[in-house]
């Protein structure tokens, strides 16, 4: 893969394990990756990166209606989950496709250009 694009890749993978949104499965994965870039095990890591991210990043329509529910308003509290609801609505009219938390966004971002990994 180009250099370029690779760092892009390598960038967002990083921001997902920054990521205090990030749920453990999707960090230990992305971990792995990490560990093993310029190994053989590069490419596997990759596969099984974006399975997880394809598994993980929850579309936008997803993140909205959890936002806007009362499991929602529950767990992160009403006035948050206001915010959130603004937030997501948002992003959708600019065309975004995922949740607007950053492991998401970073993973969404990833999964845009998984021809890289593969």
């Amino acid at each position: 893969m180009a250099n370029t694009e690779r760092d892009y890749i390598v960038e967002k993978v990083k921001e997902v394990l920054a990521s205090s949104s990030c749920c453990p499965e999707l960090k230990e994965v992305a971990k792995k990756y990490m560990d093993a870039l310029d190994t053989p095990e590069e490419k596997a890591a990759g596969r099984a990166l974006l399975a997880e991210l394809e598994e993980d990043v929850q579309d936008i329509d997803t993140a909205l209606e959890f936002f806007s529910s009362d499991a929602g308003k529950e767990y992160f509290g009403e006035v948050n989950a206001a915010f959130l609801v603004l937030t997501a609505r948002h992003v959708k009219a600019e065309g975004g496709k995922a949740c607007p938390c950053p492991a998401c966004t970073a993973g969404q971002a990833i999964l845009d250009k998984k021809e890289v990994l593969l």
